[in-house]
This record gives structure tokens, sequence and C-alpha cells, in this order.
């Protein structure tokens, strides 16, 4: 059981403009402080235990020092079964985008909040791209939305244009499950309406 949240600060360990954006849609009172830890991928690792274990890391690093309620988040892109980061440069967003054009691909998000204890959940949302031609591909990545994400786009920006079909949460493709995160904070005895401002 938390303590009365009136006590508690709410700190997003994140440094995701998208996430603070999902938090503040739903006009929550919170501070921002990013984990710096290793985001290394451990061998055999599969994609539900890499985001699952990232998101605890970054949630138990921002506790250690603070007073607060942390909640931190992990986000990949997974395209036949391979771990899509972030891009390095065009040449690389835009051999991502020809491998997402035209196919399924899986977008992976764990959770996590401290509390009392940390407790953590995964989340997973299919998509399927439309087959994108290279004209689309040179303007997208003109825009520049492609070089800060996991698979070299935003859903909530120009990106949408190529989704066909989605299953699953909508808010879990931008970097944060919000039906997922109210789970959790629910599992701690709060809820996130107690940081409504």
């Amino acid at each position: 059981m938390v303590k009365a949240t009136t006590e508690l600060d709410l700190i997003l360990a994140s440094a995701s403009p998208r996430r603070a954006e999902l938090l503040r849609q739903l006009g929550l009172r919170f501070g921002v402080q990013p984990a710096d830890i290793d985001e290394t991928e451990v061998d055999g690792e599969t994609p539900y235990e890499f985001v699952r274990r990232l998101a605890r890391e970054k949630a138990e690093t921002i506790s250690f020092s603070s007073e607060g309620v942390v909640l931190a988040a992990d986000t990949v892109v997974v395209h036949q079964d391979r771990i899509m980061g972030k891009p390095l440069n065009p040449q690389r967003a835009g051999e991502m985008l020809r491998a997402l054009s035209g196919s399924w691909h899986e977008v992976y998000t764990g959770t996590a909040l401290v509390t009392d204890i940390t407790r953590s959940i995964v989340t997973r949302t299919k998509l399927k791209f439309k087959a994108i031609s290279e004209q689309e591909i040179k303007r997208y990545l003109e825009t520049e939305e492609p070089f800060d994400k996991a698979g070299a786009y935003g859903i909530q920006g120009v990106g949408s244009l190529f989704v066909e079909r989605i299953e699953g949460s909508y808010s879990n493709v931008m970097g944060l499950p919000l039906f997922e995160t109210e789970a959790l904070f629910e599992e701690s005895g709060t809820t996130v309406w107690a940081w409504r401002r």
C-alpha cells in the first residue's frame, strides 16, 4: 500500500517526450528524472524479458535516490523476432522502414512502478504497415521524425500514415500503455487519479 499520495511525488524515469505527453494528457502532476542505465541486450533474452528488465532497472535506479513513486518504461519494435532499435543515420532508418513495409511487426513495452515494492508488466501490440514506396520513405526521412524512435517511426506523427492495422494498445506504441499503467497503480493500492492536478 502506498503512503498518502499528497506526501509523495510521482517521478517519470524517462526522457521520452511522448511518455511525458501521455501523462500530461491524463492531467497528472509529475517530475522527470531520466535513468542512465546500460541498455545492452543479454544473450538469449527475449524482447519480453528485455523490456521488462530495463523498465525495472530504470525505475529502481531512480527510486534509490528518491522519496517518490517512480514510473519507468522501455519500448522496442520487433520484426521477425529481431529487436529494432533507434536508427543512427538515414541509411539505417531507410533499411528499417523497407523491412517493415507491407508486413506485421510487434511493439513491446515493459512498464515498472516502484512504491513499497517494484511491480512490472509487459504489453504487446501488433501492427501491419502498408507497402511503402521509395518516394514515401525519402519524404519521411526528410521530416527527421524517424531518428529518435525505435523502428524508425512514430505512430503519433507522420508515421501513422504507414499503419494499415493495429491490434492492441495504441498508447503502448507511443511508449506507455495507459490501461496497464493504471493496473500497476491499482495493484499498489492507489490510482493515477491521485496525481491529477
